[in-house]
């Protein structure tokens, strides 16, 4: 802890740029498990909808047994529930909005990191460390600000929820 000269006694700028670099730390994880979470939600749909669509194709074009055409009608209906429910949840986008952010995470970091490995103790202000912590903030209010748009642009789509 160090006094900036009005006797309030804060962190050094090594503890605010540890505190920081946890910080961007947890943020990396949180966004590296969310796109996890939305690649594989995302890819599970893609692959139930192309398995679905094709069976459905192909037992309709067995027209002569009515069971089968009833259940190829009945998956072609399904398809297009899974469209609206992939268009609602947009796990796609929400993949690569996680993908850009971890990448800006760990570039964050990775700045950060060199800033502390290459200035000397003595050196390491808190106004060094501001604009890394701008950054940081900055991810975060591009993903929310992202995430914003991509909600409201599928609100004024036809049938956007």
């Amino acid at each position: 802890m160090e006094s900036d000269g009005s006797g309030h006694v804060g962190p050094t700028p090594v503890e605010t740029a540890g505190h920081l670099l946890a910080r961007i730390r947890e943020g990396g994880l949180h966004v590296r498990r969310k796109k996890k979470t939305f690649r594989l939600a995302s890819s599970a749909l893609k692959v139930l909808t192309l398995l679905l669509s094709a069976a459905s194709t192909i037992i309709l074009g067995l027209q002569d047994l009515d069971f089968w055409a009833g259940l190829g009608f009945a998956l072609v209906a399904v398809v297009t529930l899974l469209g609206a429910v992939e268009s609602f949840f947009n796990w796609r986008s929400r993949w690569v909005l996680m993908e850009e952010s971890q990448h800006r995470f760990e570039r964050l970091a990775a700045e950060l990191e060199y800033l502390v490995a290459s200035t000397p103790a003595d050196e390491l202000t808190q106004d060094r460390l501001r604009p890394i912590f701008d950054e940081y903030q900055g991810v975060w209010a591009r993903q929310s600000e992202r995430w914003l748009q991509d909600r409201r642009t599928q609100a004024a789509q036809p049938g956007g929820h």
